[in-house]
């Protein structure tokens, strides 16, 4: 059986959104039944284009926490050399358990890198030297926007935490949460991990890799239960990136393991001059026996993960 993929597309100037008047419900409502019709044959996959999360309509009846799903946009995958070209961020209302209730604040700035921006950069998210000319993110807004965070959360966060801790020093104390490896996304029922596919499992489609577009799909995912257990998604992960964790250190690493050591998931701290990474406690004796063939390692110390202690950059 021939499977065919049908993409909606809103019309010409954005989202769909709640708000949107009566007249563009009118003209998108019979593409909607024929979207229904087909896919109740079952030989068609329909994508729409994502609604950004509206508020809910109850008022919370449990205790409330501020989060904030944040994306970069950066000229390379380098942090030590490479920068950020946009940051988006979305402040968000939720409860203990794992609903999200309200969206508190939006936010989403351009900066000029030192160096243009490189062609393959600019082919994955649409971002050109033109656009960034004279740009920059306002450091002071960013800061007060995250000061009452409870949790940041990204898709990916290592990569994400790396760039922005170097810049905004807020981040570094704050708790992380990755959405990419602290959800069973698999045992879900989710072949892939991006969000772009987790996205059009869900039946949905979003202009990837700008900022608060992806900010937007993440909180939207984060709102949706999961597919197998049916678990808030968000609880999910807070529950997972609350459990203990330590820190390892490559003490001594030679300057040519650097690679290796990064495409693992190490990190550098400028203040102890050493790669470290974050584990869960079952993976530390498989980390150990890599090190020891080629590294001494000085110390494995022991640390809340994220939630619950805190990692900085550099701690």
């Amino acid at each position: 059986m021939t499977r065919l993929e049908l993409i909606h597309r809103a019309p010409e100037g954005g989202a769909v959104r709640e708000t949107q008047s009566r007249t563009s419900r009118r003209v998108t409502a019979p593409l909607d039944d024929i979207a229904s019709v087909l896919e109740q044959t079952g030989d068609y996959r329909v994508l729409r284009r994502l609604v950004p999360l509206t508020d809910c309509p109850d008022a919370p009846s449990e205790p409330t926490f501020i989060g904030l799903v944040v994306d970069v946009e950066t000229t390379g995958t380098d942090f030590t050399v490479d920068e950020v070209i946009e940051l988006g961020i979305l402040k968000f209302e939720y409860g203990a358990s794992g609903r999200i209730y309200r969206l508190l604040d939006t936010f989403n700035q351009l900066q000029q890198p030192a160096k243009p921006i490189p062609a393959e950069i600019t082919r994955l998210t649409g971002i050109t030297d033109a656009d960034v000319v004279d740009q920059r993110i306002d450091d002071a807004l960013v800061a007060r926007i995250a000061a009452d965070a409870a949790v940041v959360i990204a898709h990916n966060a290592s990569f994400d935490r790396q760039m922005c801790e170097g810049r905004w020093p807020v981040f570094a104390e704050k708790n992380w949460a990755c959405s990419c490896h602290q959800i069973p996304w698999r045992e879900e029922g989710h072949e892939g991990l991006k969000l772009g596919y987790l996205l059009a499992d869900l039946g949905f489609f979003h202009r990837g890799h700008r900022a608060v577009d992806d900010c937007h799909a993440l909180l939207r995912l984060l709102d949706t239960p999961l597919r197998t257990s049916g678990r808030l998604t968000l609880s999910c992960l807070l529950e997972t990136a609350r459990r203990p964790t330590v820190r390892l250190w490559a003490q001594g690493s030679p300057i040519e393991t650097k690679d290796l050591l990064k495409s693992r998931r190490y990190r550098w701290s400028a203040s102890r001059r050493c790669w470290y990474v974050d584990l869960d406690e079952d993976q530390i004796s498989i980390e150990r026996s890599f090190l020891s063939t080629g590294t001494e390692v000085s110390a494995i110390v022991g640390f809340q993960n994220s939630l619950a202690g805190g990692f900085g950059a550099d701690r």
